[in-house]
């Protein structure tokens, strides 16, 4: 694939440094990123990324170490029904414009959410949420407003959370959404914590994309993977079509930095693919 059909800049910083957790997790359950070695003899050159990364920091490139539990065999827990099972067909990108029922579908929502948070049925005000998680991508920047709006920003955060669990095309939709919405850190992080799901489930969406010409998101999943993961994890989204899938995670590499590209080309070498 040319060079001119790499995303846009929808999600073209992933921040590999904020970590990927349950939010009904503790934040010292996630595994930190191993201390940096010692300096080699001779100083490397300055790594530089593509352009469309412009402002990340100097460690943007350091890979983000996932718990095993989030990549070993398949998902499990209500966030991710359904979300190992092989989709045959993929629809084709949403339109701009929320629906006509968006609005009122989501004040109806966000009020419910706030009634019940205020009874204190938190399993109830849970399951709304898993509901919400289902909803079309044009909807989550309304979500977004409405939820803050209404104080209640750590439930936007849990349904971030759970529309992670989405079937990878359609977390690119929602994440490409919040993006053009002006949500770049919103969208980051749910592509970050999507990408946690098992590499060759990440792989196999990127071969259902391409299939449906749907490039830019393909390029923006395999972007994420790339970064977020490590070069070992990264090189078992190949699994399902090595001979499509090679190419294309080494050209995201590639946009990343010349480190990160032969990274990957070691990894997919000691898994037994040609790079």
């Amino acid at each position: 694939m040319s060079a001119a059909s790499r995303i846009p800049s929808v999600l073209d910083a992933v921040d590999p440094e904020a970590p990927v957790s349950d939010p009904a997790t503790s934040a010292s359950s996630t595994p930190q990123s191993p201390a940096p070695t010692a300096a080699p003899a001779q100083p490397r050159r300055r790594r530089r990324g593509s352009a469309r990364f412009a402002g990340m920091g100097e460690g943007g490139d350091e890979p983000v170490a996932v718990p095993q539990s989030a990549v070993a065999g398949s998902p499990r827990g209500a966030r991710f029904a359904g979300g190992a099972e092989r989709v045959a067909e993929v629809a084709p990108a949403e339109s701009e414009e929320p629906d006509a029922e968006a609005g009122a579908a989501v004040a109806g929502a966000v009020g419910r959410l706030a009634r019940l948070r205020a009874d204190g049925r938190s399993g109830e005000a849970h399951v709304l949420l898993v509901e919400v998680a289902q909803w079309s991508a044009a909807r989550f920047p309304l979500l977004a407003d409405a939820l803050h709006r209404a104080g209640l920003g750590a439930d936007w955060t849990t349904l971030l959370w759970e529309a992670a669990s989405l079937p990878a095309e359609r977390l690119v939709g929602v994440a490409e959404r919040l993006t053009g919405a002006g949500r770049d850190v919103d969208g980051r992080q749910l592509l970050r914590q999507g990408v946690a799901r098992p590499a060759e489930q990440v792989g196999a969406a990127v071969l259902r994309l391409e299939d449906a010409g749907r490039w830019r998101e393909a390029r923006a999943l395999l972007d994420a993977c790339v970064r977020v993961r490590t070069p070992e994890e990264a090189a078992r989204a190949v699994g399902p079509e090595p001979g499509r899938l090679v190419p294309l995670l080494l050209e995201a590499a590639r946009a990343v930095s010349a480190e990160r590209y032969w990274d990957l080309v070691h990894a997919l070498r000691v898994a037994g693919h040609a790079a």
